[in-house]
Order: C-alpha cells, then sequence, then structure tokens
C-alpha cells in the first residue's frame, strides 16, 4: 500500500513539474518581447487541404531580420523554425476553411507564404497579422519587400 502511494506521488510530482517546465519555457521565450501566438502548417501541397492536418500550435518571436517560431508542446529551448526575412514571400491571405477552423485558434486568419521554394502557412490573430505584414515591408533600405 505505501509503495502504491509513494509511486502515485512520483507520477503526480513529475507532471506538476513537467507542466511547471512548459509554462517557464514559455515565459522565458516571451520575456524578449515581440511574440505572438503561431501556428505553422510547413510544406503545403498546392491544393489547400481543408481536413486541419499538419498544422502545428506555436508561438513566434522577432527578432532582428527574423522570426523565431517554437513549438508550444517542447521542452526545446531552440527554436524549430527560423525564417529570415529576405527569404519570405507572403502570398494571398485566406480564412481557415472546413475542419481548419477546429484545428486553428478562434479568430485566427492564414497567411500563406513561400520561403525558399516551400509553400508554408502561418495561421495568427489579424493583429499579429498586420505586424507581419507590417515586419515584413519594413526591410532596411536595399532590401527587397517580398509581399506578392
Amino acid at each position: 500500500m505505501f509503495l502504491a502511494l509513494l509511486v502515485c506521488g512520483l507520477v503526480v510530482a513529475l507532471v506538476v513539474i513537467g507542466l511547471f517546465v512548459f509554462g517557464l519555457r514559455r515565459r522565458l521565450i516571451q520575456r524578449a518581447g515581440g511574440t505572438f501566438d503561431c501556428s505553422l502548417h510547413w510544406n503545403v501541397p498546392d491544393e489547400p487541404d481543408p481536413s486541419g492536418k499538419g498544422w502545428v500550435y506555436g508561438v513566434a518571436r522577432y527578432s532582428g531580420d527574423e522570426i523565431a517560431w517554437f513549438r508550444v508542446f517542447s521542452y526545446a529551448p531552440r527554436p524549430r523554425r527560423v525564417l529570415e526575412r529576405s527569404s519570405i514571400v507572403a502570398l494571398e491571405r485566406r480564412m481557415p476553411e472546413g475542419e481548419e477552423e477546429l484545428a486553428l485558434l478562434s479568430d485566427m486568419v492564414i497567411q500563406p507564404c513561400m520561403y525558399e521554394g516551400v509553400r508554408l502557412e502561418l495561421a495568427m490573430s489579424e493583429d499579429a497579422r498586420t505586424g507581419f505584414m507590417a515586419w515584413l515591408e519594413a526591410a532596411p533600405p536595399g532590401q527587397r519587400v517580398n509581399v506578392a
């Protein structure tokens, strides 16, 4: 009986520690500022798939001429993807369709982009998209603006 209680207590303690580390990691990512909730769909086929598959929830952070994208449900301290401003080409925005609405947070808009020959989609709030487009267009002098 004592052993069962000890094991249950250890399991509960490990779950609490795991959740604490998730929260601490997100806090450290957001501490630098310039972050926004951003789901990512990497290597999107030419024909949109409204099934909602392929979306990964994350947090994006502006860092100079790059956007660092972190998975929310990960313990990794480094970003999963780093997108350079000069290589991002923004395409026509769209609204979630079909089951995508269930896979994404509410009030998200989808910003399709091309990045070094790979088609990707970023889902973010309308305010975050406005900031993203302003960041893309605010490239330093001499860099091209990649808005289609």
